[in-house]
């Protein structure tokens, strides 16, 4: 098993480009995700302090007097700056009068924007680096590069695998955050990440949210994670748990916030048919989704496991990493119309060129696993690039004209030089 805290992580050269032209620098995500490590790692090349708002002391300092505490000439690493969200507007003043570049490089576990008490963020003046979970192939060494190549070579991308069905249903139950990963026993990575999500909602979460029902939250967290890679609508999860369609709302946006949660849009262009708009929802980290319905490797290989869904949620989260350090602008949607034509994945660049995907756990393809990417295809024309079956197989298999089954591991061992 790697060591985490030595993985080269691919947000690392965006944040340092940012350093280099831009004043204030934020990187979000989960938390335990490795933001300290990586910015660590990119403030070795400064002359930099860092300061952690988690330890009393320094959070105290800081309550009492936020102007001193960003005071400092050279790059100032602030770690969990959400902890005290006042700091923001003495930054704000600090580099409004020193605009240099690479003034202050912060970390935050939750959302700036959606904190209760945030002040004006820093528009204009700070660049945002998402940190996901390690991504596959940060674990492995490999290329990351799926987004890319698919744009780059379209139907033309063509991979070979060796990875088992046992081997995805192991990655997906591992999931990414660097602590969980070190833990080989399955006992001991449930316990951490038992703890891990009722800290989220213990502490996170009360700092953005006001939580009346603290139980069905909990309970509301489990029953998401049996519906991942599902559409979640509202109403149904409030008559389920009996607490209101607006708190129900206001949980979902919390637990987005936290980094826990990711809401995937509907994706529409005037197509001369209706699409729904109600989002699909998935968890960043795969572990955690599979410990919430008590899911290992081995029940995942059942015929009546949730392997599916799970690996859906899982290719989702992988995708979703891939945006955030791919060449291409591209966002990630999913599409599914009133006359039952899906698609679980669609990926459009800024152009207007769009990669449609499926995710499928068989090793097996069938054409009619094709058919809510033969349906994009035929209306956008020219603008499809691709549609692809991602499967438990091995080879890449041809489905007719831009359509290809392609292995899951392309995700991560695929790059653009891959033909």
């Amino acid at each position: 098993m790697p060591n985490p805290d030595w993985i080269p992580r691919h947000a690392a050269a965006r944040v340092a480009a940012a350093l280099a032209d831009t004043r204030v620098v934020l990187v979000g995500g989960a938390r335990q995700a490795g933001k300290s490590t990586l910015v660590r790692v990119v403030a070795a090349d400064h002359d930099a302090v860092r300061r952690d708002l988690d330890r009393e002391q320094e959070r105290a300092a800081a309550i009492a007097d936020p102007v001193g505490f960003v005071d400092f000439s050279e790059l100032l690493v602030i770690d969990e700056i959400q902890r005290v969200p006042s700091l923001l507007l003495a930054i704000k003043a600090s580099v409004d009068e020193d605009p240099r570049p690479g003034r202050y490089l912060l970390t935050g576990s939750s959302q700036l924007f959606g904190m209760l008490d945030a002040p004006d963020a820093l528009p204009g003046r700070m660049e945002t680096v998402e940190l996901w979970p390690l991504a596959q192939g940060e674990l492995d060494g490999e290329p990351d590069g799926f987004v890319d190549a698919i744009f780059e070579l379209g139907p033309d991308l063509h991979h070979e695998s060796s990875i088992t069905r046992a081997d995805y249903a192991a990655r997906i139950v591992r999931g990414g955050l660097p602590e969980a990963i070190t833990r080989e026993n399955d006992r001991r990575r449930e316990r951490f990440l038992d703890a891990y999500v009722q800290s989220l909602i213990d502490r996170d979460i009360r700092q953005l949210s006001e939580i009346q029902h603290k139980g069905a939250l909990r309970q509301m967290v489990r029953l998401l994670a049996a519906r991942s890679a599902t559409l979640i609508v509202p109403g149904s999860l409030a008559s389920e748990l009996g607490i209101t369609r607006p708190t129900i709302s206001r949980y979902l946006q919390a637990l987005e916030e936290i980094f826990l949660i990711k809401r995937v849009p509907g994706w529409s262009r005037d197509l001369g048919t209706r699409a729904t708009s109600t989002p699909k929802l998935f968890f960043v980290d795969s572990g955690i989704a599979a410990n919430e319905i008590a899911a290992d490797a081995r029940s995942l290989l059942r015929p009546d496991s949730p392997f599916g869904s799970l690996l859906e949620s899982f290719v989702l989260s992988e995708l979703s990493r891939q945006l955030t350090w791919s060449t291409r602008a591209v966002n990630l949607f999913h599409y599914r119309d009133h006359s039952k034509y899906e698609v679980d994945a669609v990926l459009e660049s800024r152009s207007g060129q769009v990669v449609g995907i499926e995710v499928k756990a068989a090793s097996t393809v069938r054409t009619d696993d094709f058919r809510g990417l033969r349906r994009l295809a035929e209306r956008l024309g020219d603008d499809f690039v691709a549609g692809v079956v991602l499967y438990t197989g091995t080879a890449t298999l041809p489905f007719g004209e831009k359509m290809r089954a392609i292995p899951v591991s392309a995700l991560w061992q695929a790059g653009e030089a891959e033909a």
